[in-house]
This record gives C-alpha cells, sequence and structure tokens, in this order.
C-alpha cells in the first residue's frame, strides 16, 4: 500500500486519479460503479419472479393471449408481446410475456408493428406474473435491438422499417434499392405493364378480389367492413357497387377502361355510403356516418374506419405512380388539399402518409394485391409490398 500512496501524492492526471480510484475499490471488494445497465437474457427473467425490477433481452415471437397461448400473426390488439431467447422458439414454457403500456403500444405493439416478430427488444420493466405466466409488467423503456442505452420515445411516431418482397429480384428488381425520382420512374415502368379490363368486367373482379374469407358467397364492404353477397350489386338502396376511391371526377377519367376500370382502386361499397363519400378528399374529421360506424364526413373530406386507412392511401398512392400523364388520360397526384373539384389531385398527402403508417398491410389487402396480379391485371401496388417506398417517394408526413 505504500507504494500506492507514494504515487497518489505525485501524479495529478484525471486518468491516473481513475485508475487509482479502481484499484482502490477493488481492493476494498466493492467493485467498479456500474457504466451501462446488464441486461438479462430472458431465461434468466423467468428465473427471477420475484418483483425486481430489471432489463432483459430477447426476441419477439408473439402475442400471449392466455397462458399457454402465443399468437404468431392476425394479432389482435398492441397490448402485449412474447419474447423468447431465440426468434425461432415455440414453447411458451421459455417465453416471457410483456404487458406494454399504453405510451409504448403505438411502436411496440404487434397490431400495429406486425414486422416486429423476430426482432430484437430491450425491455425495462418489474419481473412479475402476466397472464398467469412468467412476465414483464409496468415496463418504463423499450429499445430496439441489444441494448438499453438508446431507449426509444414512446411519443416517437412508429417508423416503418425496410421490408422485402417475394418479387424483389424479379418484378421489383429494377426498382429495389432506388428512392425518391428515381425509385418513382422505375415503379411507374413496372406497374404500368399491365392488362386492363373494362368496367362490366370490375364486377367479377370486385367478387373475386373482395371476397369474404369467412364466406365465399359474400365480398366485404370497404367502408363498413359487412359481409354482403355477392349477388346484392347493382343501384338499390342495400346494393353494393363499385367506389373509385381516387375519385373518378378527379381527373374526370370516368368509368372508361384505365384509371376507370383499374381494380387496384376500386371497391365494393355500400350504395348509399358510397354516394356520401361522393368525390370527396381524405382527411381526419367531421360527423359520423349513421350507416357507416368508424367514418366520418364534413363539407370536403371523408375519414373512413381505421382498419382501412391504410389500404386506402396505399391505393391512392398506386395511382398517382401508375397514372403520370400517358394512356391519354390526366397525370394523376397527391396533395395538400382537401378541396381539389375536379383537377386530378387527392389529399390529404401527409394524413395518407401517416394512414399509411399507422395501418400496414394485413393479410387481406396482401392477398388482394396478389389476385389482382395472378387473375385480373398481371400488376402489383407496390406499397402493399413495401411501405417503406410511401417515404421513400413523399418524405415523412
Amino acid at each position: 500500500m505504500s507504494k500506492v500512496r507514494l504515487k497518489t501524492s505525485r501524479l495529478r492526471s484525471p486518468l491516473t486519479l481513475l485508475i487509482l480510484t479502481a484499484l482502490a475499490a477493488l481492493q476494498l471488494g466493492t467493485g467498479l460503479p456500474a457504466q451501462a445497465v446488464q441486461a438479462l437474457t430472458v431465461s434468466a427473467a423467468i428465473s427471477q419472479q420475484n418483483g425486481s425490477s430489471q432489463t432483459v433481452t430477447g426476441y419477439v415471437v408473439g402475442q400471449p393471449t392466455a397462458s399457454n397461448t402465443v399468437v404468431t400473426s392476425s394479432y389482435p390488439n398492441d397490448y402485449a408481446l412474447a419474447l423468447a431467447d431465440s426468434a425461432a422458439e415455440s414453447s411458451t414454457s421459455k417465453m416471457l410475456y410483456v404487458q406494454i403500456p399504453s405510451s409504448f403500444r403505438a411502436g411496440f405493439g404487434l397490431k400495429s408493428n406486425p414486422w416486429l416478430k423476430g426482432s430484437q427488444l430491450t425491455i425495462t420493466g418489474t419481473t412479475s406474473a402476466y397472464f398467469s405466466h412468467p412476465g414483464l409488467t409496468n415496463s418504463t423503456a423499450f429499445s430496439k435491438g441489444g441494448s438499453p442505452s438508446d431507449p426509444t420515445d414512446p411519443t416517437d411516431p412508429p417508423v416503418t422499417p425496410p421490408t422485402s418482397s417475394d418479387y424483389d429480384t424479379t418484378y421489383y428488381k429494377n426498382a429495389v434499392g432506388k428512392t425518391g425520382a428515381a425509385l418513382r420512374t422505375s415503379l411507374h415502368s413496372i406497374i404500368s405493364t399491365m392488362t386492363k379490363i373494362n368496367y362490366d368486367t370490375v364486377w367479377n373482379a370486385l367478387q373475386d378480389t373482395d371476397q369474404d374469407p369467412a364466406n365465399s358467397n359474400n365480398v366485404i364492404d370497404l367502408y363498413t367492413g359487412k359481409s354482403l353477397p355477392k349477388s346484392q350489386h347493382g343501384g338499390g338502396v342495400d346494393d353494393w357497387n363499385r367506389e373509385h376511391v381516387f375519385a373518378k371526377s378527379h381527373g374526370d377519367f370516368g368509368t372508361t377502361t384505365g384509371p376507370g376500370t383499374d381494380v387496384h382502386h376500386l371497391r365494393p361499397t355500400d350504395v348509399t355510403v358510397n354516394s356520401a363519400r361522393g368525390n370527396k378528399d381524405f382527411d381526419n374529421g367531421g360527423q359520423p356516418v349513421a350507416e357507416a360506424p368508424g367514418n366520418f364526413t364534413d363539407a370536403d373530406s371523408w375519414e373512413p374506419r381505421n382498419a382501412v386507412k391504410g389500404d386506402i392511401a396505399r391505393m391512392l398512392m398506386y395511382m398517382a405512380i401508375r397514372y403520370e400523364g400517358g394512356d391519354d388520360f390526366a397525370n394523376l397526384e397527391l396533395n395538400e388539399s382537401t378541396n381539389n373539384g375536379t383537377s386530378p389531385y387527392m389529399g390529404k398527402l401527409s394524413v395518407l402518409l401517416k394512414w399509411s403508417a399507422q395501418d400496414p398491410p394485413d393479410a387481406f389487402e396482401k392477398k388482394r394485391n396478389d389476385v389482382i396480379f395472378t387473375k385480373w391485371q398481371k400488376n402489383r401496388n407496390p406499397f402493399i409490398d413495401h411501405p417503406e417506398w410511401a417515404t421513400a417517394i413523399w418524405g415523412a408526413a
């Protein structure tokens, strides 16, 4: 100890003092002060269900819905997720059930962010049972990856990560890796190669593309979500008809073959509700629509139900990229107006970008894209396959 005291009295550099302090701490048996939180593995957190505050790192494997049940798709809500030490884990006994507080649900709930499955997360919370299963509750910090040093602010908007598609090396090979104007030009070239159908054929196409997964005799109404008989289409009050999501009067393309018959933006809709929407642009707000709960409208805009907000945004984005002024039709565009009238524009772009991020493509929308591609038009909606291309072209909302 005499040599240590001698050096301490002579050396003045901060680095030397730090080293000597550490040595002294070790000699006293106290150890060095912790410089970072040491995260537990999932298996360690499962064995330490003692109500203590812990930070745990693991892979998202699904959403717990009961003590022995974890779903891996069609997530019912954003309230919980299951972590495991392996992304391929299938045994619930090796999973930690994590309760997601309301402030973190938009960024980490699986219904809003299904792409998180298989991702590594680091979460700080209380090790206590959830769903009568080893869990982590009252969480105070979530971060992507294995380090808790940079937690995500719960107020941050959800970010659409890069995705991959089965068609990246074939259909989209000339678009992958591009952004901005170059991406837009490439996608326009790709999706403009298509089979065009006439307006009468649209009736048959919609009965195929929008078929109710639970009843093959019905279609799903876009705005109400109701299941309606396929045969009940026409102009009657209780019938469904062909809704042009990009209003056909915006650019005056009507129902002629081309944008007027493009199934990527045509959907089955109750006749009365279709009439109420008219040719309005899209935005948040307005009065409730009595015949379509969850929808709202005012003098110049329409807000659809939450479940199809992203669908509508991606349909309009498709139209803006597909129809660029060729084919003897107007150049369709998205803008910030909700009073576009007969101009070839649809708004409100900033709202559509938010809707696209908040409501990512679901199984119904993806299957619809596949059916249009394989059976009807031979082209795809790229914003369903790659939702992140919306911000790559138009920027963030």
